[in-house]
């Protein structure tokens, strides 16, 4: 059983998370989270932590956000856009089991004070921005490290943000 509140879009992302693992859920019911919503994600988060865990889309990506700054003690799970697409849809619903233990097997905590660990001259460096396949590299690395897909600028905030060492960054750059 997890004991944090895993915070998702929707019943059908309770259903798919359920068959996962052994945890409590609440729902945002998109970005339109009622006031009620937000009472019961605030209990939730006061009691026993929250996990978010939203879509790898620009909806879900909007969701987190808003939620990270409402609760700022929230851990993160990422599932990979490629493992979140099925039936031309994408979100936690069409992730598989495995899918979905993975991404909490590497949750992540956001720190408000970011370090300064990496630039972007890293992701230059390593072909994660300014290349043809940067894109399909960082979604790569984001994976390997459980913060997720973004563009450069989110994705190196991403690796700031989270606690990720120099070490597991250069340990996933060389499995690309």
């Amino acid at each position: 059983m997890i004991k944090e509140v895993i915070v998702v879009e929707g019943k059908n992302d309770v259903h798919a998370v359920k068959r996962a693992v052994d945890a409590d859920c609440l729902t945002t019911g998109g970005f339109g989270l009622s006031p009620y919503s937000l009472d019961k994600i605030q209990h939730a988060d006061s009691k026993r932590g929250i996990i978010i865990l939203t879509d790898p889309d620009s909806a879900g990506e909007r969701i987190r956000s808003f939620l990270s700054k409402r609760f700022p003690n929230a851990k993160h799970a990422f599932v990979p856009k490629e493992d979140a697409t099925a039936k031309n849809d994408i979100g936690i619903e069409q992730a598989s089991v495995e899918a979905i233990r993975a991404a909490l097997g590497k949750v992540r905590y956001m720190d408000w004070e970011p370090s300064q660990e990496f630039s972007m001259g890293d992701l230059m460096c390593y072909g994660l921005n300014g290349v043809d396949d940067a894109s399909a590299r960082r979604a790569f690395v984001g994976s390997r490290l459980g913060i997720g897909y973004a563009n450069a600028k989110i994705f190196l905030q991403r690796l700031n943000h989270y606690g990720v060492t120099r070490a597991e960054f250069e340990q996933a750059v060389t499995e690309i």
